[in-house]
């Protein structure tokens, strides 16, 4: 009779959707769950846009892992940044904050690490354009945009003063349209008559989007009335435009036809595009699988990487078919991950089914009572698709107190047109040069 049996080791990258939902659904198999995640949070990443533009606060939208897992006593969570996988020793390596390496054994990996923004071969964009992907993009985002009117306050002259009330967002899918909608509010609701020396309304919006359409993925009616509920907020919406450079002064864009015009703007966003994580060229180079043009690995139909039965990509990192980088799609894979895992752990013979993505529909909320939704034949927008968006964002957020916080948020919002989530602080770059006074 043996005394101890070691159990089957699983690894799980990431603590995204994916990686949450195969935790859960491993809550209660006989084996023994590392979570590593280069934070210490599951972010609710769909909702990263209002906690930018102050309508809910970073404690809404971000949960500590330790404190989701809390009652699945067979994962333990490690605070690391996972840099190379050995598929032979079945071994990943991964980097502790402020340095140090842990090696992690695994007998079953699953890979859930999500993307990162891309800006297409123009990494100096990012210095001058920052993305949101994480809550610190967020909150650095928000530090820009209400600095933006404070800095437009005391300018020196109307040049300046222009510059600092334009904002540019470089993308026209759901956070870029979002943004937008929220930038809108802010200036003609928010601060209206908070400021002596402006007038925040006056603020210009510029929403720069390389195809024919805003949210393309919603289909041309739906697409059509974003477009038309921007321009109603005044938002300018610039189709078939290319960004070919950004400064600290502004941008470049050249147009379809290609004419090439300036725009003078001190706040610049980037929300297009998303690229794999080195991680996956890693794996990649472990495993000799493929990868797609934004760096995607390409899994089976029951998403295991060729070859290897013991790695499962789930999540936007995973091409298969064509899916989707949503949310939705992360929670499904990851879901179907664990449970498939659990399945073979019990010892079940059959084999599992192929995955098979269920399209709940997308939702982009455009303003205060003014949303677009799609879920199959489906077509919501105006205040009904508000109410559906509502509905869909409550019941995936983590947690009863954030619900309850987030419904109290968005009534005061809704209610009011006013933010209680506007607070900032100055970085370095940002605070002003020490040293004697002016004469």
């Amino acid at each position: 009779m043996q005394d101890h049996v070691t159990p089957r080791r699983v690894v799980i990258l990431g603590g995204g959707f994916a990686g949450l939902f195969a935790a859960r659904a491993l809550r209660k198999s006989p084996v023994a769950v590392t979570l590593v995640d280069r934070r210490a949070h599951h972010l609710f990443q769909p909702l990263l846009y209002q906690c930018a533009s102050g309508i809910l606060s970073e404690g809404q939208i971000a949960q500590p892992l330790r404190g989701v897992l809390r009652r699945h006593h067979n994962v333990r969570c490690v605070l690391a940044e996972a840099t190379d996988v050995d598929a032979g020793a079945r071994t990943v390596r991964a980097q502790r904050p402020g340095g140090g390496i842990v090696q992690l054994p695994y007998d079953d990996l699953i890979v859930a690490v999500g993307m990162r923004q891309s800006y297409f071969g123009h990494d100096e964009f990012a210095a001058h354009a920052p993305g949101m992907k994480t809550l610190d993009d967020a909150l650095g985002i928000r530090r820009r945009i209400y600095r933006a009117f404070e800095m437009a306050e005391t300018a020196a002259n109307d040049r300046e003063r222009q510059q600092w009330l334009t904002f540019a967002l470089v993308g026209g899918g759901p956070t870029g349209v979002e943004l937008a909608g929220q930038i809108r509010e802010i200036a003609g609701h928010t601060l209206d008559r908070e400021f002596q020396e402006i007038e925040s309304a006056h603020a210009r919006v510029l929403l720069f989007e390389g195809s024919d359409a805003v949210l393309g993925a919603f289909g041309p009616p739906l697409a059509h009335r974003a477009a038309r509920t921007l321009r109603h907020l005044g938002v300018e919406v610039h189709l078939g435009t290319r960004v070919t450079d950004i400064d600290a002064h502004g941008l470049t864009v050249r147009d379809h036809q290609g004419v090439t015009s300036r725009f003078g703007a001190r706040t610049v966003l980037w929300t297009a595009g998303v690229e794999a994580p080195p991680i996956a060229a890693a794996l990649a180079r472990a495993t000799g699988a493929e990868q797609d043009r934004a760096g995607r690995i390409l899994v089976e139909p029951d998403l295991t990487v060729p070859g290897h039965p013991e790695i499962r990509v789930t999540g936007d990192v995973m091409s298969l078919n064509g899916l989707p980088g949503l949310a939705e799609v992360a929670m499904q894979s990851g879901a179907y991950a664990g449970r498939a895992l659990r399945h073979q752990v019990e010892g079940r013979t059959k084999e599992p089914k192929p995955f098979k993505y269920v399209d709940l529909g997308s939702a982009a909320y455009i303003a205060r009572g003014r949303a677009v939704v799609k879920a199959g034949p489906l077509h919501l927008s105006g205040f009904t698709g508000w109410l559906a968006w509502l509905f869909i964002h409550l019941a995936f957020l983590t947690g009863f107190r954030n619900r309850l916080g987030a419904v109290l948020s968005w009534s005061v919002v809704f209610a009011t047109g006013s933010r209680r989530e506007r607070a900032f602080t100055l970085t370095d770059n940002d605070a002003p040069a020490a040293g004697p006074p002016p004469q």
